[in-house]
């Protein structure tokens, strides 16, 4: 064998793994308080006061927004979205669900892949969390086991969503422009 295929085997070899590796069932710690959270063994009251600042800032980067409190509402349910802290281009108010929890990672695992983030619970399965990419997580707090892709950071929300959308069995449709930010 030519040793620039056996160089091509080994990588895509190589790169399954490590695939693979992103993907494992990750240990996370999903909460609403922080005071829940302290209450959980392994876990102390600043990191946990600490994860939920985090999960705050990301909440305003990574949840669904939409151009009107009714149709987040259809996702999310009534009272269940507030006014984001941007505008679209034309000045208008960019709505976003209310965050309902939090997800770290744990802390007796020493996992440091895990992102944490802001949860959220949609209309349509007010059981579960739900990442703001619309992973579902868990439907219990304290402790649990969530694929290596729900663990992993959720995308940043450049555009508005105009009908359907978060766990809405009508598609996402998304505005063809940047709304809002840069």
């Amino acid at each position: 064998m030519k040793r620039s295929k056996t160089l091509k085997l080994a990588l895509m070899g190589a790169s399954a793994l490590a695939l693979t590796a992103c993907e494992e069932p990750q240990e996370v710690g999903i909460f609403e308080t922080v005071e829940q959270c302290s209450q959980q063994d392994g876990f102390d009251s600043s990191t946990c006061e600490e994860n939920m600042k985090l999960a705050e800032a990301e909440h305003i980067r990574v949840s669904p927004k939409y151009t009107s409190v009714e149709d987040c509402e259809v996702d999310f349910g009534a009272t269940q979205c507030e006014i984001a802290p941007m505008q679209t281009q034309g000045g208008g108010s960019v709505f976003m669900p209310l965050m309902m929890g939090y997800m770290m990672g744990n802390m007796l695992g020493g996992n440091s892949r895990v992102a944490t983030q802001p949860l959220y619970r949609s209309a349509d399965d007010a059981k579960n969390f739900r990442t703001g990419d619309n992973q579902k997580v868990a439907g219990k707090t304290g402790i649990s086991k969530v694929p290596g892709n729900v663990a992993k950071a959720p995308t940043t929300k450049t555009s508005t969503v105009r009908r359907g959308g978060f766990g809405a069995s009508a598609p996402r449709t998304t505005s063809r422009s940047r709304s809002f930010g840069g």
